[in-house]
């Protein structure tokens, strides 16, 4: 593999606790994927500002440019081959934190495009997106009540096709409150091992 097929991995954590068993599983997985490159980016820990403000709207009706926080998000987008996001499974959703994340940085003109001739024209194929988000519920829960199909519309249909970005892994952490730390052991260690041999895989970066 040369330097410049080395996966470069942006872990984006949404959790103010840093004792966090999402803190917990983002530091697992950065272990696991060196001695690849891994950048984090622990949203709460950087004060980012999740809420769409007038210079955001501003930005996406009049051009010129986004403002400089999320120009700094997107640049370390551009700089990585995969992205994962890691977070706390909040009302069967992402924490408001990261859909701000979402909101402020997906932007038009850089993720993608839209044309009333061509349609949406998504422009990060280069990236491959990968999910590992933190849940409360068990795997049964998840299954009867169609929660992890919703989640997977929202942020893989959602997001991730929307983009263009590629498919990566998606690994829940169930049953996340349980009182046996050494289960709550066996299924993050079960969860990384899935996003880090994705982010591996020489197919994700074809």
């Amino acid at each position: 593999m040369s330097t410049d097929d080395i996966p470069r991995t942006l872990v984006v954590i949404a959790h103010p606790d840093p004792g966090s068993l999402t803190h917990h599983v983002s530091e697992r997985l950065g272990a696991a994927l060196r001695p690849g490159e891994v950048e984090v980016a622990d949203l709460h820990q950087e004060g980012f500002d999740p809420r769409f403000t007038p210079a955001d709207r501003r930005a996406y009706h009049e051009g010129g440019g986004p403002p400089p926080d999320v120009v700094r998000e997107q640049q370390r987008l551009d700089r990585a081959t995969d992205l994962v996001l890691v977070f706390p499974v909040y009302w069967w959703s992402v924490p408001a934190l990261l859909k701000g994340w979402i909101d402020r940085v997906f932007v038009s003109g850089w993720a993608f495009e839209y044309s009333p001739a061509a349609g949406v024209l998504p422009k990060l194929q280069r990236l491959t997106t990968h999910l590992l988000p933190v849940a409360g519920a068990d795997a049964g829960a998840y299954e009867r009540h169609g929660y992890e199909t919703a989640l997977r519309t929202q942020l893989t249909h959602g997001l991730v096709d929307y983009v263009g970005s590629r498919r990566g892994a998606t690994a829940f952490v169930h049953d996340s409150e349980q009182l046996s730390s050494e289960a709550t052991g066996t299924t993050v260690d079960r969860a990384v091992h899935t996003v880090a041999a994705a982010v591996r895989a020489p197919a994700s970066h074809s």
